[in-house]
C-alpha cells in the first residue's frame, strides 16, 4: 500500500494506492489525510481504472519517427540554444501545467528564468487561479490564502461564490454536508448564474447576471458602512484605503444584479449578522475580464469587518488543479519569482541569481498565456515547450491556439500520451510520467504540501518532466546547476529558497525543511505551510500583520464591469463554460474510465426550454453554437437550471473525443488587464437548430472511425460507445457499420423499417457480438449500457436494444462510485416510497460514497414519488 496523493483538483484528497499485480491499482481514500478523512469523489475513486498502457506514448518520437532519448534531447537543447543565439531569450517560451508537480515547476522555472534568461514560462493555472493571484497581491502584499478547510466546518455562514463545490469540489462540499448535519443552524449562500448541484445545498441561491459579482459585493460593503458594522478598530490598526473603497461601493448600483431586491437584502442580512463567515470563490469569479476585482471585492468585505485569519471566518479561494498552489510557489507565472518574491524587484531578482548562481535574470515579467500564443502565433516565439496541458483544446480561441502551435519553427509537447490535440502538432513529443509513477510534492488550496509517490513502475522509456528538463538543462551547457539525482534534492533546494524569501519577510518560507534528507523527504506526511524557524503552519492575518511595506491590507476601490465581450450583436445568448463532475480537464486521464462516462457520455449544451421552444428544438436533438471564432454542435439538455438566454456547457471534449465539441474554440481572447487570466463565462453565442437527416448509436469492440458531421465516442467495460448525427442520407447501413467498426469480414445481422427510416445492424465474429448499430430518424432510443453490455456476448437479441426476459435497464449511471442507474432509483422510491436521498442510499447504495450525485437523487424522487393519497 502506497500513500499519495490524488492528481485531479485543488483539494489535495490523501490516496491509498495498492498495486493489484497486473499492472493495475486498487484505490481507496486515506482516512490519515486531513483534506478528505478517507473519503473520494467519483474522479478519484475511479483512479484505477486509469493507469492502463492504452494510449501511453512510451518513446521519444520526432517528426513521427520513434528515437532514443540521447537524439531526441540533442535536438530539443540544440533547437533551444541555436534559437536563443539567433533572436534572444525572449524568442523561447515554456508553457506548463498545474498539474506538474512542485519538483517538475521549480526545475522549469529555474531553467527558463535563471539560465536561459527569460520570463517566458506561464502555465494553464493562468487559466484558472491568477486572478486569485492578483487579488490576493493588491489586498496582502502576498499571494496568500489565510484559512485553513477545518474553517468550513467552524463557520456559521458559507458563502459559495461561483463555485460548484458539489461537482468540482466534492470532498470539500461533503464537508459542509457533514457539518450542516451536525449543525443545523449553519446557513449556505449559493451565488452563481446556474442552478447547480450545490445550490441544493443552499439556503438561499443568487443567480445573479453573469459578471455582476462586484456590483454584489459593493453593495454588501457599502451595508457594512451604513449600518455601523465596521470593525473600526481593526481598520485603524491594520487597514488602509477603507474610505475609497466604501465611495467606490456607494456609486456602484446593484440592480446590475438582476436579483431580486429581497433576495439581496437577505443575503446582506445573513453575512451582516453573521460574524463567523467563509466566503469560497473559485472559477466562476476568476474565469472574468474583472476577476481581480471580483476578488478584491470580496476581500474588502472580510477586511472591513476584520473578519479574516481566525477561525471559521475569512476568505478562501479554491483552486482548479492539483498543485496550481505548488507552482505558484515556484514561481511558475510569468509575472512571478521563485518562493513568492517579486519579478520586478531588484532586491529579489538579485537574491534569486545569487542562490541559483545563474547568468541571468529577466528584468520584466515575461508573456502571460493569452500573450505567449499571440506571440507564437506571430512568430515572436519560435521555439515553445509545452509540458502536461493541452492549449490546443483548454486556451479560448482554440482554433487559432493550434493553427499557431501547427505553424511554430518548433514545438517541444512531454507527455504521457501522443493523443492529445496538442500533441499531434509538435515536432517532437517526449514521453512522460504520470500519476501512479510520478514521485514528487503538490500543495492543495489550503496550503497543505503532500507527497505523490510512485505505486507503479515506469513504464517503457518514460521519465519524469523533473528528469527531462535538467537534462535538456546540462545539454544547453549548464550541468552543475542542473545535476539532480532525485526528487528529494530538489525539494531541499526549493526549500532552502524559500528561507531567503522568508528573509524578506515573505510569507512562503519552507526552510524548516531544507536539511530534513531524503528518507524523512520519502516519508514525509502532509505538512501546512509554512514551516520554518519563525512560525508553522497555522492561518494568516488573525494577529492583523500582513505582507505589504507598512504590514496594513490593501482594500481596494473597485467598479462593476460587464464582460468585455457584451452586449450582443446578433448572438443573443450567453455562454458559460465549465467542468461536469466526473471527468477532468481535456479527458487526457478520466477518459480513460468506463464507469466515469456513463454519467454524462458526450458533450452538451444546457438551454432553457423557453429558448428551446423559440428555437424549434426537441429534447436531445443537436444545437449548433457559434461566435465569431468558430463552431460546435453539441446534445441540448434542456433545463431550468439556466435562465433564458444563457447556456452553459463543459470544456472536456477534445477533437479525439468529438467531431466538433472544443468548446473553447467559440472563446474569444478577453482577458483581465491586471492578471492575464481569460474570461470564459460570458461569450455572446448564437444558436441554431441543427436539422440531422439520421441519428445513430453504436457499440462496438476497437475505436471507431468515424466520418460525419457529428460524433462522440467514450469508452466502454469491452469496448466504445459513439453517438453520430448527420446531414446528408446514408444509402447502406450494413457497409456503414462495417466502415465505422473497420470489420469487412464480419457476419452482419440486420433490421431496417424504411417506413420509419430506421435500420438496427449487428456484427458478429465467431458467434460473438463485436459492434451494433442503431439508426432513426430522431435521437435514438435505447438502453445504452445494457447494449455496450452485449459486447462480446451472444447476439441474441441485441437489436431490440433493451433487456428481455424479465432483466431491468438500469438507465443512465447517476451515481458513478457506486454504479447505480437513474431507472434503479426510479423503481426503489416508487416500490418503496422513499422520500428522502438517504432512504434511496439504503435501498440501492446511490449516495452513499462521494456524495455528489445527491442533488440529482433528490431531483428523482421529485419526479417518481408516486403523490400520497389524501387521507
Amino acid at each position: 500500500m502506497i500513500r499519495t496523493t490524488c492528481p485531479y483538483c485543488g483539494v489535495g484528497c490523501g490516496v491509498l494506492a495498492t498495486p493489484d499485480g497486473r499492472g493495475g491499482l486498487e484505490v481507496k481514500g486515506d482516512p490519515d489525510h486531513p483534506a478528505n478523512r478517507g473519503r473520494l469523489c467519483s474522479k478519484g475513486a475511479a483512479l484505477g481504472e486509469t493507469v492502463g498502457l492504452e494510449d501511453r506514448l512510451l518513446a521519444p518520437m520526432v517528426e513521427g519517427r520513434e528515437v532514443d532519448w540521447d537524439d531526441a534531447l540533442d535536438l530539443v537543447a540544440k533547437k533551444f540554444s541555436d534559437t536563443i543565439r539567433l533572436h534572444g531569450p525572449d524568442s523561447v517560451a515554456f508553457y506548463v501545467s498545474g498539474q506538474l508537480l512542485t519538483e517538475d515547476y521549480y526545475v522549469a522555472n529555474k531553467l527558463m528564468k535563471g539560465f536561459i534568461g527569460s520570463a517566458n514560462i506561464d502555465t494553464n493555472s493562468r487559466l484558472c487561479m491568477a486572478s486569485s493571484v492578483a487579488g490576493h497581491k493588491r489586498a496582502f502584499g502576498t499571494d496568500t490564502v489565510p484559512g485553513l478547510y477545518e474553517d468550513l466546518e467552524l463557520a456559521d455562514l458559507i458563502v459559495l461564490v461561483g463555485s460548484n463545490l458539489a461537482w468540482c469540489h466534492p470532498i470539500l462540499y461533503q464537508r459542509i454536508v457533514a457539518a450542516r448535519d451536525s449543525r443545523p443552524d449553519l446557513k449556505i449562500v449559493n451565488i452563481d448564474p446556474r442552478v447547480t448541484a450545490t445550490s441544493d445545498l443552499a439556503n438561499l441561491h443568487l443567480a445573479l447576471n453573469p459578471g455582476s459579482d462586484v456590483a454584489l459585493f459593493n453593495h454588501l460593503l457599502a451595508a457594512i458602512e451604513t449600518r455601523g458594522a465596521a470593525d473600526s478598530d481593526f481598520l485603524r490598526d491594520h487597514v488602509t484605503g477603507y474610505a475609497e473603497a466604501v465611495r467606490a461601493a456607494q456609486a456602484s448600483d446593484v440592480a446590475a444584479t438582476g436579483l431580486a431586491p429581497a433576495d439581496i437584502e437577505s443575503f446582506v442580512d445573513l453575512w451582516l449578522g453573521t460574524e463567523r463567515v467563509v466566503t469560497v470563490y473559485s472559477q466562476g469569479v476568476n474565469q472574468s475580464t474583472s476577476g481581480t476585482d471580483k476578488v478584491n471585492a470580496i476581500l474588502n468585505c472580510h477586511l472591513a469587518t476584520g473578519r479574516i485569519g481566525r477561525p471559521g471566518m475569512g476568505p478562501f479561494s479554491v483552486t482548479g488543479q492539483p498543485n496550481a498552489m505548488g507552482g505558484r510557489e515556484v514561481g511558475g507565472l510569468a509575472n512571478q519569482l521563485a518562493a513568492h518574491l517579486d519579478l520586478e524587484n531588484p532586491a529579489h531578482r538579485q537574491a534569486v541569481r545569487d542562490f541559483w548562481s545563474a547568468p541571468a535574470m529577466p528584468e520584466a515579467a515575461g508573456l502571460k498565456a493569452a500573450d505567449m500564443f499571440d506571440a507564437v502565433h506571430d512568430g515572436r516565439i519560435k521555439a515553445l515547450w509545452i509540458i502536461c496541458t493541452n492549449p490546443a483544446v483548454s486556451m479560448p480561441d482554440a482554433d487559432r491556439v493550434r493553427d499557431a502551435i501547427a505553424a511554430c519553427a518548433f514545438t517541444v509537447v512531454s507527455d504521457c500520451t501522443a493523443r492529445t490535440d496538442t500533441a499531434r502538432l509538435a515536432n517532437v513529443v517526449l514521453p512522460a510520467t504520470t500519476w501512479g509513477e510520478k514521485d514528487g510534492t503538490v500543495t492543495n488550496s489550503e496550503r497543505c504540501i503532500s507527497r505523490q509517490r510512485p505505486a507503479l513502475p515506469v513504464p517503457g522509456k518514460a521519465r519524469h518532466d523533473w528528469e527531462i528538463l535538467a537534462e535538456v538543462g546540462r545539454r544547453m551547457g549548464w550541468k552543475e546547476a542542473f545535476d539532480y539525482r532525485n526528487p528529494a534534492e530538489i525539494f531541499s533546494e526549493h526549500a532552502e529558497l524559500s528561507g531567503i524569501a522568508g528573509g524578506f519577510g515573505k510569507d512562503f518560507d519552507i526552510s524548516g525543511l531544507a536539511a530534513q534528507g531524503r528518507a524523512a523527504y520519502d516519508a514525509m506526511a502532509p505538512t501546512h505551510w509554512p514551516v520554518s524557524a519563525a512560525r508553522n503552519g497555522g492561518r494568516f492575518f488573525g494577529d492583523g500583520r500582513f505582507f505589504t511595506d507598512d504590514r496594513k491590507a490593501r482594500m481596494v476601490a473597485v467598479t462593476p464591469a460587464s464582460p468585455a465581450a457584451l452586449p450582443f450583436s446578433g448572438r443573443p445568448f450567453v455562454l458559460n463554460t465549465g467542468r461536469i463532475r466526473d471527468h477532468w480537464h481535456t479527458m487526457t486521464r478520466s477518459g480513460k474510465s468506463p464507469r466515469l462516462a456513463r454519467h454524462l457520455a458526450e458533450p452538451f449544451v444546457e438551454m432553457h426550454p423557453r429558448d428551446a421552444v423559440a428555437l424549434g428544438i426537441a429534447p436531445s436533438e443537436l444545437v449548433a453554437l457559434s461566435s465569431d471564432r468558430g463552431r460546435v454542435i453539441l446534445r441540448v439538455l434542456i433545463t431550468d437550471r439556466v435562465r433564458p438566454r444563457q447556456l452553459f456547457a463543459p470544456m472536456h471534449w477534445t477533437g479525439d473525443a468529438a467531431s466538433a465539441a472544443r468548446v473553447n474554440t467559440l472563446l474569444a481572447t478577453h482577458v483581465d488587464p491586471i492578471s492575464g487570466q481569460p474570461e470564459s463565462k460570458a461569450t455572446p453565442v448564437a444558436a441554431e437548430r441543427y436539422s440531422a437527416a439520421w441519428y445513430a448509436f453504436a457499440v462496438c469492440r476497437q475505436r471507431p472511425a468515424v466520418r460525419c458531421d457529428y460524433w462522440a465516442r467514450i469508452r466502454t467495460e469491452g469496448g466504445w460507445r459513439v453517438e453520430m448525427a448527420g446531414s446528408e442520407p446514408v444509402s447502406d447501413w450494413s457497409e456503414r457499420a462495417r466502415m465505422i467498426f473497420g470489420q469487412t469480414e464480419a457476419e452482419v445481422i440486420m433490421m431496417t423499417d424504411e417506413a420509419r427510416g430506421s435500420a438496427r445492424v449487428a456484427l458478429v465474429q465467431e458467434g460473438r457480438l463485436s459492434g451494433a448499430l442503431f439508426v432513426a430518424p430522431q435521437p435514438i432510443s435505447v438502453a445504452r449500457q445494457h447494449v455496450a453490455d452485449q459486447l462480446g456476448r451472444d447476439p441474441s437479441g441485441v437489436l431490440a436494444g433493451r433487456p428481455g426476459g424479465g432483466a431491468e435497464d438500469p438507465g443512465q449511471t447517476i451515481c458513478s462510485c457506486i454504479g447505480v442507474g437513474m431507472n434503479t432509483i426510479a423503481r426503489a422510491v416508487q416500490a418503496g416510497q422513499l422520500a428522502t436521498v438517504d432512504a434511496v442510499g439504503a435501498a440501492t447504495g446511490a449516495g452513499t460514497s462521494c456524495g455528489s450525485c445527491r442533488s440529482e437523487i433528490a431531483g428523482l424522487i421529485e419526479r417518481f414519488r408516486m403523490p400520497q393519497a389524501a387521507e
